[in-house]
């Protein structure tokens, strides 16, 4: 299945607030029922494994509301998570329990070594190769120890099941954007292949539940 690159609605910045929060509710949703969290928890501990920090900081990057940090502290509740998101609006009141930052992937406001890991979920697919390698390099620059992306792997039957879930979906942003995902996603050979082209000095790349990906870019 050839990767097709289609805009989401999500990122458009033109769609009306409640539903950007519904489409956000959505995605809670889907993280949680769909290996998003388990992924995420699952690379987090391979990671600390090969770390020296017990109280990991962590920068997660494309953020949104922080449900995904917040479900992960329940069962590592050592960890600092602070939050990225170009759009101030997707943090929805989380910036009362964390640490919320508004600012662009690509140029990381950070100084070098500013956290142990950086994190990403469902959004290196958002990126295209050039800027994906770029968002690595960077990520790698700010964190001392690695980058965990957790992401949609592409295939034909993971659209079919895209397809067959979208009554699941209350907002037409995610019934347009989970079709748009699966098609621009990235294989794990793909994958593998562009972090390689980084400063990464190893790369891991762990196939988990329901057609997600959990990579790994150690410095």
């Amino acid at each position: 299945m050839r990767r097709v690159v289609r805009p989401e609605l999500l990122d458009s910045g033109n769609a009306p607030q409640q539903e950007v929060l519904t489409s956000l509710a959505d995605l809670k949703r889907i993280n949680r029922w769909f290996g998003g969290i388990s992924t995420t928890k699952h690379l987090i501990q391979r990671a600390l494994s090969r770390s020296s920090s017990p109280c990991a900081s962590i920068l997660d990057v494309g953020a949104a509301a922080g449900d995904g940090p917040r479900k992960v502290c329940e069962s590592f509740p050592q960890l600092r998570f602070t939050l990225l998101d170009r759009d101030r609006s997707h943090f929805d009141g989380t910036r009362s329990i964390m640490s919320c930052v508004a600012g662009d992937a690509l140029t990381l406001p950070f100084a070098p070594g500013s956290f142990d890991f950086v994190t990403c979920s469902l959004f290196a697919h958002h990126l295209e190769p050039e800027e994906l390698r770029a968002f690595a390099n960077e990520a790698l620059r700010v964190a001392r120890t690695a980058l965990l992306i957790n992401d949609l792997r592409r295939s034909a039957i993971h659209l079919g099941l895209v397809y067959l879930g979208q009554p699941l979906f209350r907002s037409r942003i995610t019934r347009h954007d989970t079709v748009a995902s699966v098609q621009r996603a990235y294989t794990a050979a793909e994958m593998k292949s562009i972090l390689y082209a980084t400063s990464a000095r190893e790369v891991e790349i762990h196939n988990t539940f329901l057609y997600r990906m959990g990579a790994i870019a150690w410095k």
